[in-house]
């Protein structure tokens, strides 16, 4: 049987990470949960978000996957370590790689961040920046309302733009040329994003990288699907199916048509 690549987040999300795996590497299994009756995780204090993330972690080890991909940047924040410890397969965040791309992209060094509260107070994108380069000069700001418009499938809602205004107004008078969306969620809101804090900063979706950092580790294991390997994904939510499946053929769109989808809704609390 095929190993998967386990990857959840607090809602649909991490189904943009979700989709650029597909796209780099179709032949690998993915195993996707969304904690939808529990989203989102920014406002929860990180004792709570790492309880969750326990209990997930320990619903997907049951799949015996090869890889566990946290998919969500607040998770990732206060529980990476130490899913890392309980775990014997590689674990795998999204802010180092988000972090690597904004360092390579940016021309001034000037990078923006937005997040969930949970994750700008963490300040890990700070950290994981300047440890990659000293320097760095990171303007951080949370954007709570942003979440909620992509969990109700509001992402390509023009009413959207006016909350995506209002959200990065203080952004506006700073001298950045990079932004990292650094919420799984935000890439659905990227056409609102661009258009509001201009085309002349780049916007960094931590998905691209992500994906090729799973490739790297799977490719140095020995843990590459094989090409006669044709996988079928199984796709869990903890809260309304109907929502969560429209989100994720809206987003996956043509993916979804040529790869078998098991939907499922698992009863783990």
């Amino acid at each position: 049987m095929q190993q998967a690549i386990a990857m959840f987040d607090s809602g649909v999300g991490g189904l943009t990470v979700v989709k650029e795996v597909m796209r780099q590497l179709p032949r690998e299994k993915i195993i996707y949960f969304g904690d939808t009756a529990r989203t989102p995780y920014g406002p929860r204090d990180a004792d709570e978000v790492r309880l969750f993330t326990r209990q997930i972690v320990d619903y997907l080890a049951q799949f015996d996957p090869k890889m566990i991909v946290i998919a969500c940047n607040t998770a990732t924040a206060v529980a990476l370590e130490e899913v890392r410890s309980y775990t014997t397969v590689p674990v795998v965040g999204v802010i180092h790689p988000g972090a690597r791309a904004a360092i390579s992209a940016s021309q001034s060094g000037h990078i923006g961040v937005i997040g969930t509260d949970g994750t700008i107070r963490s300040a890990a994108y700070e950290s994981a920046l300047k440890r990659l380069s000293p320097h760095v000069k990171v303007y951080s700001l949370a954007c709570p309302l942003l979440v909620p418009l992509v969990e109700k499938g509001m992402f390509r809602d023009s009413s959207t733009y006016r909350i995506v205004a209002d959200s990065l107004e203080p952004l506006k008078s700073t001298p950045i040329d990079t932004l990292i969306l650094g919420c799984t969620h935000y890439p659905f809101l990227t056409d609102p994003l661009q258009e509001v804090i201009g085309s002349h900063i780049q916007l960094i979706n931590s998905a691209e990288e992500t994906a090729r950092e799973i490739s790297t580790i799977l490719h140095d294991k020995g843990q590459l699907a094989h090409e006669e390997d044709q996988p079928i994904h199984q796709m869990f939510c903890s809260g309304d199916p109907s929502m969560f499946q429209y989100i994720a053929k809206q987003w996956l769109g043509d993916q979804l048509e040529s790869i078998p989808v098991v939907w499922q809704v698992p009863n783990f609390y």
